[in-house]
């Protein structure tokens, strides 16, 4: 059982206007979160630039391309080329920033800090950082986590691009922590139910395998990952012992709707595979179902072959149920 990736059998009409007091709240909403984090000042974190300039200096701080260009930066910051060119101009001419052609193309010139620049930025970056804890200093551990949750889900409602990583949206793999495993339990009957309209029977079921795995587990032969983004649960899979001999089962896979676009489930699938073959397992299965279109892709590209599948009522549903395995 699995799920990675979106559902796509869901689809905004973008053509339908949306109502007048949606349009308010979310202009009501950027004037409150523009003077909260200060954007309406003449310059920004008590240096003597804009936001826009202290953009491209965090740009060139930590760069989302290697080597980048003037271009690189418009495009990741979305700026008017014009605009950009007379901030690097005058980073050049104040020594922050510095200029090298490049080896493949004349035309095009690398664009970097200096150590002057590095000197100048790192005092801002950590201004920043300390305005960041003090705002959330002022909320429980509880509402910090519906904070970040709730701008995570800004982030990814307004993402346009699917292949792109929005900057700072990244995750860590760890051993479950306590409550995580009712996470477990919680996250896949949130997800299947919205995205393909499954039953309660589906939550009883996967609290049923997290059950036996806890009371069951057996820590040499069987693992389980949390994925973790800002703090929270993100994503789990976990490989226990089936049945079969010498066979390790993947089961639970699950990619949060926060955390998709960032490889994740393959990531979670290649530490079951990695850790299997390590562990000297012969082979490798799975269950999951024809609708998990991404995690289908994700298992053919490492190799598993379907061996089997069973068309029936499930969950409330028609679905097709299959099995897949891999030798290792």
């Amino acid at each position: 059982m699995s799920a990675t990736g979106p559902s796509k059998s869901k689809k905004t009409d973008a053509s339908a206007a949306p109502p007048a007091n949606r349009i308010a709240a979310v202009r009501r909403f950027n004037r409150f979160y523009t003077r909260q984090i200060g954007l309406l000042r003449k310059t920004y974190l008590d240096t003597p630039y804009s936001l826009g300039e202290m953009r491209v200096l965090h740009e060139l701080a930590h760069p989302s391309v290697d080597n980048p260009t003037a271009s690189d930066i418009g495009r990741a910051l979305d700026l008017d080329a014009g605009y950009l060119s007379r901030v690097l101009r005058n980073f050049e001419k104040r020594g922050l920033v510095k200029r090298t052609t490049s080896r493949n193309d004349a035309r095009q010139s690398h664009v970097s800090l200096t150590a002057r620049g590095r000197k100048f930025f790192l005092p801002a970056e950590q201004r920043s950082q300390e305005d960041v804890a003090e705002m959330l200093s002022k909320l429980g551990e509880s509402e910090q986590s519906e904070l970040v949750n709730a701008m995570n889900t800004i982030e990814r409602l307004l993402e346009k691009d699917d292949a792109a990583t929005p900057p700072g949206r990244s995750y860590t793999l760890r051993e479950p922590h306590p409550g995580d495993f009712g996470w477990i339990v919680a996250e896949h009957g949130r997800v299947y139910s919205k995205e393909y309209n499954w039953d309660r029977s589906f939550e009883g079921l996967v609290a049923q395998i997290v059950a036996d795995f806890v009371k069951n587990f057996d820590p040499q032969w069987e693992r389980c990952w949390i994925a973790d983004m800002d703090g929270e649960p993100a994503g789990c899979v976990m490989v226990v012992k089936d049945e079969q001999p010498d066979t390790a089962r993947i089961r639970l896979l699950l990619v949060a709707p926060k955390a998709r676009g960032l490889g994740l489930g393959q990531r979670l699938t290649d530490e079951c595979i990695a850790f299997a073959r390590a562990k000297g397992y012969k082979k490798m299965t799975l269950w999951t179902h024809d609708c998990l279109k991404a995690a289908r892709r994700c298992y053919a590209n490492r190799g598993f072959k379907l061996t089997s599948s069973d068309n029936k009522m499930s969950f409330g549903q028609n679905v097709v149920a299959e099995f897949w395995d891999l030798a290792l």
